[in-house]
């Protein structure tokens, strides 16, 4: 509902102009923001500024939020979530996925063809994730916000209309359950850091990429191959993300800096967050147009046959997780409910 989405994405969309004129207090407490993309990347620029900046201005300038880009705290990104848990920085973002099945519930988004809409999937995220993850996935840290990007796609060296036109092609995959798909398909999945995609389509290491459009722009991947596939229906795959802080230094806040946190976090946020990812989809996508990119749009009805394909992957899961005490179905049947709930 276009009402809903205004109203749960305008307390993020500006800042409100009496707080940011208002004279600002001493500075109370400084927070340490680290993550892995350049800070004049889209989910910086767009997300995680947007998001400092309002905590900062809330709290009349008694919290400071110095931001680290690039990893420059040091370590990589698959170890954020450990940076958070462990204090070396305040607040992390971070993708589940590069620590494969360390978060089992969060996977049940990024199953093949199981996402349509980033907002719709990011507002199933966070209810799921009060239900089913905050005592157990995320046990040790204060989750802040839960979001996925708008909808994956391939981007490749030689066309990709039918899935057999994958064999033999090296792709790099956004998770491990595209991975799975890839392999069964007949591509030959690679293992990469997205910062790692250019040089590697530049050397010929890749034959092509699963990531969003957002992430084209950044990467110049519309430069480096001529061929774009997108899926016209659920996404082929897609990522989850969290923002996430130390417990501690969350509890060592006094309780109305705690709430300015609490403000401006949670289901409206990470509604926020998806949607802003997928809204940068459009301008990217637009750079392939004019380049005169081929861009392969698969129908709903031809992409049903690819999702027929990636039964197998469910079927992994499923059992995968029920090793863990999980019940995937009922995962996958409340995520299907939850975005449907959003959408009506």
């Amino acid at each position: 509902m276009k009402t809903r989405r205004a109203a749960l994405g305008a307390i993020f969309g500006t800042l409100v102009a009496a707080t940011s004129a208002a004279p600002l207090a001493a500075q109370d407490v400084t927070l340490v923001m680290h993550q892995f993309l350049p800070a004049q990347a889209n989910v910086p620029k767009l997300i995680l500024d947007v998001w400092a900046d309002k905590v900062e201005a809330d709290s009349n300038g008694r919290i400071e939020i110095e931001r680290y880009p690039a990893m420059q705290l040091g370590g990589t990104p698959p170890e954020l979530i450990d940076q958070a848990i462990d204090g070396v920085a305040d607040i992390v973002w971070a993708v589940n996925g590069f620590t494969p099945g360390r978060f089992p519930h969060t996977e049940v988004f990024e199953l093949p063809f199981m996402t349509y809409d980033a907002e719709a999937t990011s507002y199933a995220y966070w209810k799921m994730f009060e239900e089913h993850m905050a005592n157990t996935d995320f046990a040790q840290v204060k989750i802040l916000g839960t979001w996925v990007h708008g909808p994956g796609m391939l981007h490749t060296s030689d066309p990709v209309d039918e899935p057999a036109d994958l064999e033999g092609m090296k792709i790099r995959g956004g998770s491990r359950m595209v991975n799975q798909l890839l392999e069964l398909l007949g591509a030959e999945p690679i293992g990469l850091p997205v910062t790692a995609i250019p040089e590697a389509l530049s050397k010929g290491v890749i034959n092509g990429t699963t990531i969003p459009w957002e992430v084209t722009a950044a990467l110049k991947v519309s430069e480096l191959v001529d061929n774009h596939t997108e899926f016209d229906g659920p996404a082929i795959y897609n990522l989850t993300f969290v923002l996430a802080m130390n417990q501690e230094r969350y509890d060592s806040l006094p309780e109305d800096l705690q709430k300015v946190i609490d403000d401006n976090s949670g289901l409206e946020f990470s509604v926020f967050a998806g949607g802003t990812m997928a809204a940068a989809d459009g301008p990217a996508r637009q750079i392939a147009v004019d380049r005169g990119n081929n861009i392969i749009t698969i129908s709903a009805e031809d992409a049903a046959r690819w999702e027929e394909l990636a039964r197998p992957v469910y079927d992994a899961w499923v059992a995968d997780v029920a090793d863990k005490g999980i019940d995937g179905q009922a995962l996958i049947d409340q995520a299907k409910a939850l975005m449907q709930e959003y959408a009506k």
